[in-house]
């Protein structure tokens, strides 16, 4: 690094520290207690990135050997341990077993996501009447943050057990203003924590000195049979919505809210994923199989100045049965919308845990967001986030076993 690009970097970490000591809200302040390395929370060396940051990998545990991998590397979600209907333990997320293979080009396996979670049609917004151009990462199409998303830096991390007795870790990041194309100086906290009901929950805080955009999900791709074992064509999906975001050919929606109903996108009722996604339909065509956004049947808000999505929102947006190992997934969220991807781009050409490959639809996701292109579709619930207010979000992930 010569030296005028090293000035540049201690004086971009110089304004994220000053913006974030004056602007962050300490979400994880109060009473906490001194966690045990040894049950509930363990945290250990991850390797190190190429610029030299030492990564960490952090897991933590709940109750009947369900536990979770996390590390501050994109946080990214590197292992879902959860028992299955005989109480056998599986890894039902795939990535792969070290850093290097998240320091390769992969399909955001487990990544934090952001500024804005899926596309953005032509890398560009206008916001207060200024025109704004992001990365086209994808086609001619911003996807995911960019070139370098939130997918690809470390966080500043802190894990601890909090008083009530569920472990957590609190990711920081400061996204300075012009980051891939955004404005303002975001600040982003994600904590995860686990709870002794097998839950995975996500919570996303951010705010901004000016207005932005905001859309933070999560990307990982699960496998309830086992990471590895196979396709998951034979789980058995319900989504409760009665409405989809139909895409063109660049997966951009083209801004209708059309009914699933007499459509291979009726997931009203639990059914086998594998049952319709090779059919004729063209949105299954322009996908490649399921990669869309669903619309979930939450409630209307309530008005007044209490109303916050994240107080009000919540609530069960989808499940997923795989019949054999009967490990099923519940995803509860304050988003309004989920988009299911069933792996269509995966092809065998990966090599992820244990050696095993990841071929074609090996894994689903179900990534709780705001939908896909929302700064050039008012018709779709905003994503603007106004400087000096808050956004956020919570997602839970929750296994059982029937």
């Amino acid at each position: 690094m010569n030296t005028r690009t090293d000035v540049r970097a201690q004086a971009g970490r110089a304004a994220r520290l000053a913006i974030a000591s004056s602007m962050l809200l300490c979400m994880s302040c109060g009473s906490t207690q001194t966690a045990d390395p040894s049950t509930r929370l363990r945290r250990k060396p991850f390797g190190t990135t190429p610029s030299g940051e030492a990564v960490e990998l952090f897991t933590l545990a709940g109750k009947n050997g369900f536990e979770v991998e996390i590390t501050n590397y994109g946080g990214i979600v590197v292992a879902v341990r959860a028992p299955d209907k005989r109480g056998a333990i599986a890894d039902v997320v795939l990535g792969f077993d070290d850093l290097k293979g998240y320091l390769g080009a992969h399909p955001y396996f487990g990544a934090l996501i952001g500024r804005y979670a899926n596309r953005i049609a032509k890398g560009e917004f206008t916001l207060n009447g200024v025109g704004y151009k992001l990365a086209r990462n994808n086609g001619e199409n911003h996807l995911h943050g960019g070139v370098r998303g939130f997918d690809k830096v470390v966080w500043q991390a802190q894990a601890e057990i909090k008083a009530g007795g569920d472990p957590t870790l609190d990711l920081k990041y400061m996204s300075l203003n012009g980051e891939e194309g955004y404005p303002g100086n975001l600040t982003v906290q994600v904590f995860y924590s686990v709870t002794d009901k097998n839950e995975l929950t996500i919570r996303y805080v951010a705010f901004s000195d000016k207005d932005t955009i905001v859309n933070l999900t999560n990307h990982s791709y699960f496998n309830l049979a086992g990471a590895g074992q196979g396709d998951i064509l034979s789980h058995e999906a319900q989504i409760l919505a009665d409405r989809y975001t139909p895409v063109d050919a660049g997966l951009i929606p083209t801004g209708e809210l059309a009914p699933v109903q007499g459509t291979p996108f009726d997931f009203t009722q639990p059914t086998k994923i594998g049952l319709r996604i090779n059919g004729d339909h063209p949105q299954l065509k322009a996908g490649k199989g399921y990669d869309h956004n669903f619309v979930w049947n939450r409630r209307a808000p309530p008005t007044g100045p209490a109303y916050t999505p994240y107080t009000y929102f919540q609530g069960l947006a989808a499940r997923v049965r795989d019949p054999g190992s009967g490990r099923t997934l519940e995803v509860e969220t304050s988003e309004p919308g989920v988009q299911f991807y069933t792996g269509n781009f995966l092809d065998g050409t990966i090599t992820g845990k244990g050696g095993k490959t990841y071929g074609h639809r090996a894994g689903f996701c179900l990534e709780t967001q705001h939908f896909p292109d929302s700064p050039n579709k008012p018709q779709f619930p905003t994503v603007v986030l106004r400087a000096g207010q808050r956004h956020q979000s919570i997602t839970i992930y929750r296994f059982l076993a029937e």
